[in-house]
């Protein structure tokens, strides 16, 4: 094809655009043409008017200028309608470099396609799940809100790019999307943006912002704001959140521990109307478990127990829970008395099974084939341990035909609630105090681990002798050297605390347990060590009254002892008593394998975890859970004036408030409002606490100074909160601060900057300005 070409001199090319008479049309740089016909066409618009064209003819020189040519100027003219169509044949032939070529086209020669194509550029984007175009399709629906296009945007598009970025790991544009569908009142039904919700709360930020998520929508059906008899109110009604939803955010706050804003979904479920179900009741134990709420799960309890609906793996949970927070609290009696209750359980229904079992032996003696229809399900009640595993979900997505012929969302809400079932599967493998056999529950080794360490680091002695003696009575062990007590006075002579070790062996004989001799053997032999002969004297005489015959190694040591002494005579004498009582050579080295295998790191049964807990785990401040406890009721009610008093009488008994201290004193003050000035002075504190490293700082605690901060218009502080979160990788919900600065500080310091300012006015102004920018408003 021939090109019709104008030559124009630069010259007259500047004068043109000099001059007010002439305009300018749209030039669209293309450098090669792309797919069908075109034409060539000057970069001066055919819309010139008369006097234009009189203006130029009567300018001889101007004339003179456009005759001389000294370049040349393309420009490609494309029909839109042609281009509408190209774009939708190179999206449907998943062509996406070629399509956002053309798209591009059309945004300079036109601006955005007509609305079907810009939503079918969306969710051609959203099929591909590649993250670039994902990204780009983002950018279009950005583009569009600051253009004031949204209008081209329809909303199941818009929830299926949403999907389609959660899914590949995108909270922050997944969940903006989802907020500005809500601003524009385009509501998606909770089946849909539940569904995101699952995909979001796999990673921490998207678990954030899922819970923030439903804060926000959730406030507009607070206290019947929202009248359900209306048919106008109809699609905000479907909008509403339900169960499955704050289950995934739940559980997804659970898992990257945020669980104080957990508690503060929990606080508004009542202000909705929404009712728990099995998964919640015990998704709120965990909530209530690590946030130390022993109140709150003792009300759970009669839920739990009247519930008929609960798995064993759920009862599991629940009482594991129970039991956490009891050894937070430090009521080891409380604790001690469920681990003897769960065990005189377990007794009785060991009994009743080995009853049941001779039955069935019998019958099956009778009858095979009657026993074969009848012993699976009586023999086999408990659910399989995998049955709940994590279930990967494939990185696919279904086709935008199939999504939009699914009015009802049946698909993705499916989707939702197999992502939730995977979440709550990590929750189960947190259980480490509580198993069941046969659907009853039993304690596990390191629930004793845990209680004994308590005990001890109580001074508690009589009172871990007489729990020990009394599990054993419901759990026989093996042997005498195989019990749960003689595992513990070894523990305490490998620590080297061997006066308890030897109040518990006391403990032990008053209560006429019989225990073999090789405690007696390394207690003795650890006295004999430390060089304590007068503990010695007094062991031997306490082994001599329970009928303890020492071995070899024991007499071994004690000769040792005496030479070391120079006390020959009484050497001797300890060999003569060894011969006479024909004690054999040898001795026993059990114990001595057991240390050894505990020093090397080697598994070792309880008494290696419960020296690995010891040495490694930290003390518990249980005073500091209950003035935390006391401090959130007052604060939960607005009385600020009795939480300040708690905590100047919890400061005042030697407690450090840690970061749920503050984050209750913080969102107590938000919610009365207007008293910024107490919480910087807390945010004084808070430094001083963690630059000792007494405190460490959370994304919770600074997100809710922050949020005070910004609302009150304290912008250095406010930075301040920014440096911190960023230095700490924290995430920050940018979309929830600059909703924020625009609702309370619209109009701050929009103005000319005054000639005249005090140093104070202009850190403000200047804090204030960076803050803007900070949050994209600059």
């Amino acid at each position: 094809m021939r090109r019709s070409t104008a030559s124009v001199s630069p010259s007259f090319l500047s004068a043109l655009l000099s001059c007010r008479h002439f305009s300018v049309a749209r030039i669209c740089r293309c450098p090669s043409p792309v797919h069908g016909s075109h034409r060539w066409v000057c970069g001066i618009s055919d819309s010139l008017s008369n006097n234009t064209l009189n203006a130029s003819s009567s300018s001889p020189n101007r004339l003179m200028l456009f005759s001389t040519m000294a370049g040349t100027i393309l420009v490609q003219a494309r029909d839109p309608a042609k281009l509408n169509m190209e774009i939708l044949n190179a999206i449907d032939e998943r062509r996406y470099i070629d399509t956002w070529k053309l798209y591009e086209q059309h945004m300079q020669m036109e601006g955005f396609p007509r609305k079907s194509v810009v939503n079918r550029l969306l969710t051609g984007f959203a099929e591909s799940l590649d993250v670039k175009w994902l990204e780009k399709a983002y950018a279009m629906v950005e583009q569009a809100f600051e253009e004031s296009k949204q209008n081209l945007l329809e909303k199941e598009p818009l929830i299926y790019l949403s999907l389609g970025l959660a899914k590949c790991g995108l909270p922050v544009p997944a969940s903006t999307i989802l907020r500005k569908l809500v601003e524009t009142e385009q509501f998606p039904p909770v089946t849909a943006w539940s569904a995101i919700l699952a995909h979001m709360s796999q990673t921490a930020p998207g678990a954030y912002l899922a819970a923030e998520l439903i804060l926000e929508i959730g406030y507009l059906f607070q206290d019947g704001r929202v009248d359900p008899r209306k048919k106008s109110n109809a699609p905000l009604i479907a909008m509403k959140p339900n169960t499955t939803a704050f289950n995934i955010a739940l559980a997804g706050c659970l898992l990257f521990c945020t669980t104080r804003k957990a508690e503060q979904l929990l606080d508004i479920m009542p202000r909705i109307c929404v009712k728990a179900d099995a998964n919640l009741l015990i998704v709120m134990a965990h909530i209530y478990e690590r946030n130390g709420r022993r109140e709150e799960l003792k009300k759970l309890q009669r839920h739990i127990d009247e519930a008929c609906n609960l798995t064993d793996i759920q009862f599991r949970q629940f009482y594991n829970c129970l039991l956490t927070c009891h050894l937070k609290f430090g009521d080891l009696d409380s604790a001690s008395n469920m681990v003897l209750e769960m065990l005189r359980k377990a007794k009785d229904a060991r009994n009743s099974l080995a009853v049941a079992t001779l039955v069935l032996e019998t019958a099956r003696n009778d009858n095979r084939a009657f026993t074969a229809r009848i012993s699976g399900p009586n023999l086999s009640q408990n659910e399989p341990e995998g049955s709940h595993k994590d279930r990967l979900i494939e990185h696919q997505i279904i086709s935008y035909d199939e999504f939009s012929r699914d009015r009802n969302f049946v698909k993705i809400g499916n989707e939702a609630k197999e992502v939730l079932l995977s979440l709550l599967a990590k929750l189960q493998t947190q259980v480490e105090l509580i198993t069941t056999e046969h659907g009853i529950l039993q304690p596990t080794e390191k629930i004793y681990v845990k209680l004994v360490k308590a005990f001890l680091e109580a001074g508690k002695l009589k009172d871990l002798a007489r729990f020990l003696i009394k599990a054993e009575k419901e759990d026989s062990p093996v042997s005498n050297d195989d019990s749960a007590l003689v595992h513990v006075i070894k523990s305490c002579i490998s620590l080297g605390w061997l006066d308890q070790a030897h109040d518990l062996l006391d403990e032990m004989r008053f209560a006429g347990v019989r225990t073999g001799s090789s405690v007696y053997a390394s207690l003795l032999k650890a006295y004999c060590k430390a060089n304590r002969l007068q503990e010695v004297t007094s062991l031997l005489r306490d082994a001599q009254k329970a009928g303890i015959q020492l071995d070899s190694s024991c007499y071994d040591t004690l000769i040792q002892s005496q030479v070391l002494r120079q006390d020959t005579q009484g050497a001797l004498d300890l060999f003569k008593e060894m011969k006479e009582a024909k004690i054999p050579r040898g001795g026993n080295p059990e114990f001595e394998q057991l240390v050894e295998g505990c020093a090397g790191n080697a598994e070792a049964g309880l008494m290696a975890k419960l020296l690995r807990e010891i040495r490694e785990g930290q003390k518990l401040d249980s005073g500091v859970h209950d003035w935390n406890n006391v401090i959130h009721f007052f604060c939960k009610k607005r009385l600020m004036a009795d939480a300040e008093k708690a905590l100047a009488k919890m400061r005042s008994l030697g407690h450090t408030p840690n970061a749920q201290t503050f984050h209750s004193m913080v969102t107590g003050y938000a919610a009365i409002g207007g008293k910024y000035i107490e919480v910087t002075e807390l945010w004084g504190e808070m430094k001083s606490l963690a630059s000792s490293a007494t405190m460490k700082f959370d994304q919770e605690l600074l997100d809710s100074l922050l949020y005070t901060f910004v609302r009150g218009g304290f912008f250095v502080r406010a930075n301040e909160v920014v440096d911190m979160m960023e230095k700490g990788n924290m995430f920050i919900d940018k979309y929830k601060y600059r909703t924020l600065y625009l609702k309370y500080h619209k109009t701050l310091y929009k103005g000319k900057t005054p000639k005249f300012q005090t140093e104070s006015q202009l850190k403000k102004r200047e804090a204030a300005l960076s803050f803007k920018k900070w949050i994209g408003l600059c």
